[in-house]
């Protein structure tokens, strides 16, 4: 009885650990790229998925456990570290987007050329189709 419950549950502790490491690898990109409610939504299905690998534990297998806590761990980490690079570089960025406006404010205005039409004369008869 023990190892036909333990087949069915390991399958799915291992496929939680697989969603929660999935979610976790989301949340690290999104903290990464600053955007704070992919995360929160990413670490909010990580904790289902995170339920779902402990499942496995029931058959004594604790590393799906393990390996879902371990991930979101690690990408929080590189996930806060990575935002941390990113932010570094900002201030030269934020000098060379106000060097492109101020290029574009110094710019001489473009002179518009006129449109040149030709007028054919009339020869005041009407089209076939005009009546």
């Amino acid at each position: 009885m023990a190892s036909e419950l333990a087949s069915i549950l390991v399958p799915i502790g291992v496929a939680g650990a697989v969603l929660a490491a999935l979610c976790a690898l989301i949340a690290g990109v999104a903290i990464m790229r600053g955007a704070a409610g992919l995360a929160g939504g990413a670490v909010g299905l990580w904790i289902p998925s995170a339920m779902l690998s402990s499942t496995a534990s029931f058959a004594n297998q604790w590393t799906p456990l393990l390996i879902s806590g371990a991930a979101l761990v690690a990408m929080l980490v590189v996930g806060a570290v990575g935002r941390g690079i990113v932010s570094a570089g900002e201030p030269a960025r934020e000098a060379a987007r106000a060097a492109r406006v101020q290029a574009l404010v110094d710019a001489p205005d473009p002179v518009a050329v006129p449109r040149s039409t030709t007028v054919t004369p009339s020869t005041g008869s009407q089209p076939a189709l005009a009546g």
